[in-house]
């Protein structure tokens, strides 16, 4: 029996412990990406991230990405091998 992925829950869990973000979408895209390089069967390869917090207020989109890319970085490094990243502040 094989363990359930748990990356998209830790993923979740990190960006809200750091950002309180008002809302957050963190989805599964892996199965678009069969057969492309780093998708590996049965494995969470290839995520998206919607999230809107006041952390991002008067950050360019630049700073945004870095800053959710500097709270992900232990999942790149195990085998994440895509992140889109939509980060906006409330109201945007």
């Amino acid at each position: 029996m094989t363990k359930p992925d748990k990356t998209l829950d830790r993923i979740r869990d990190r960006l809200t412990a750091a950002l309180k973000p008002e809302a957050i979408e963190v989805i599964d895209e892996s199965g678009q990406h069969v057969g492309h390089a780093g998708a590996i069967p049965g494995k969470t390869t290839h995520v998206r991230v919607l999230v809107t917090a006041e952390a991002f207020q008067g950050k360019s989109r630049l700073d945004r990405h870095r800053m959710v890319n500097d709270l992900l970085n232990h999942e790149m490094s195990a085998g994440l091998h895509a992140l889109a990243i939509v980060p906006k502040a409330p109201g945007e």
